[in-house]
């Protein structure tokens, strides 16, 4: 059995991770389950799981649940800071990490496990979009296997070739007959809107996207076609893909969850139910197909497939994403940051949903041009992004 860690463990991807360790319990020993203020929940993992730790990254939260273990009796032990997290991810404890925590938090615990040559299932985008050529570099330096998890990207994954799914972060695409990775997203709930009404949006819209659950930060993201231009971004440093072998197509019904064009005029796609259940077993298993727990994509009840070329007055946070990626990794970082602010301003409806473009694109229209020069400097240019974007919120986009 493989010794387990699954990071976000009380969010969706953590949800379904979990889920295929009840089905598979002969694969994984769960070691460590960590969240962030989810105490209740953690709770009643610690009561099913026993694992042999866990981490909250709130401290109210780890004195309440180190309470609650107590009255329980659940001999797991709560870590108390980030330095004890990373140095076990990094030891001998653990062999494999599922890196699920949403956001820029997720990268120091992604990359302590890259680093320590971990197996690692990343279904945390922020950390390739913050980190890249680091990240790239960290896995060739240390021999980590990187397993992709988000399902555009595993489904690229599964439609590659050997050779390339064994050169991930130094892909030669061309090499190997790859014409273009065709990225999948289904527009979100606004598909059909008309921009005229987008400043009427309200935060409880935007988060019923039409085909998947997921947690609050990703369906808002999903509504403004962020997640796709962070997906795109990702595939840039999975697939080391240039630019025009990528390709973003309006899919609304998230059956077709990303595609490969071949030069010889062949398509590879993956389908499936629109479930993470199921990229998740797939790199659980190691490539091979083992029970998910997710019924078999029935044909004769799917609606009719359809693809369209995504509007960019639509989605304007989907074309910065796309300009940012080659603009350099700082561009990437800012994007990254200032789309959290911009996210969590919208839910808290401080501004209005065409306004998380609209801040993105000043902050990063204002921002000077730097080479990124390490892991630290990269924090200092997310938190300068993040505070330079709470200052404009405040200043001139207050609703």
């Amino acid at each position: 059995m493989k010794k387990l860690a699954i990071l976000g463990a009380t969010g969706s991807i953590g949800a379904s991770t979990l889920s295929i360790c009840r089905l598979q319990p002969e694969l994984y020993d769960i070691v460590l389950l960590s969240a962030a203020t989810s105490v209740d929940k953690m709770l009643l993992l610690c009561h099913e799981f026993t694992p042999q730790y866990v981490s909250m990254s709130c401290p109210v939260a780890t004195k309440l649940l180190r309470k609650k273990l107590a009255i329980s009796r659940i001999k797991t032990q709560v870590i108390n800071d980030e330095a004890s997290l990373l140095a076990l991810l990094a030891s001998k404890e653990i062999d494999s990490v599922m890196a699920a925590i949403v956001g820029g938090s997720g990268l120091r615990t992604a990359l302590a496990a890259v680093e320590a040559g971990k197996e690692i299932f990343l279904a945390n985008k922020e950390a390739l979009v913050m980190s890249g050529q680091f990240f790239i570099d960290a896995i060739q330096n240390s021999g980590a296997k990187l397993w992709p998890v988000d399902s555009e990207h595993n489904a690229i994954f599964q439609a590659i070739s050997p050779s390339l799914q064994n050169s991930i972060g130094y892909c030669d695409l061309a090499a190997e007959g790859v014409l273009k990775i065709l990225l999948t997203g289904s527009g979100g709930p606004f598909l059909n809107l008309p921009i005229s009404q987008f400043s009427l949006i309200s935060p409880e819209q935007a988060l019923k996207h039409p085909n998947w659950s997921m947690g609050k930060k990703i369906s808002i993201d999903s509504a403004t076609m962020m997640n796709k231009g962070l997906e795109f971004i990702e595939a840039k440093w999975l697939f080391n893909a240039q630019n025009d072998q990528i390709q973003v197509i309006i899919h609304p019904q998230s059956v077709i969850h990303s595609m490969v064009q071949y030069k010889d005029g062949s398509v590879i796609a993956q389908m499936g139910e629109p479930d993470m259940r199921v990229p998740i077993s797939y790199v659980m298993g190691g490539k091979k197909r083992i029970e998910s727990g997710v019924e078999p994509l029935n044909f004769f009840s799917c609606a009719d497939f359809s693809f369209t070329q995504p509007d960019y007055n639509r989605y304007p946070c989907l074309k910065l994403a796309i300009e940012a990626c080659y603009q350099g990794q700082q561009s990437t970082i800012i994007l990254n940051a200032v789309n959290e602010v911009a996210v969590n301003a919208f839910l808290k409806q401080q501004i209005k949903f065409p306004q998380i473009a609209q801040l993105i694109e000043k902050v990063l229209s204002t921002s000077l041009t730097t080479l990124v020069e390490s892991i630290d400097h990269l924090f200092s240019i997310d938190i300068e992004a993040k505070q330079k974007a709470q200052q404009i919120i405040k200043r001139d986009l207050v609703c």
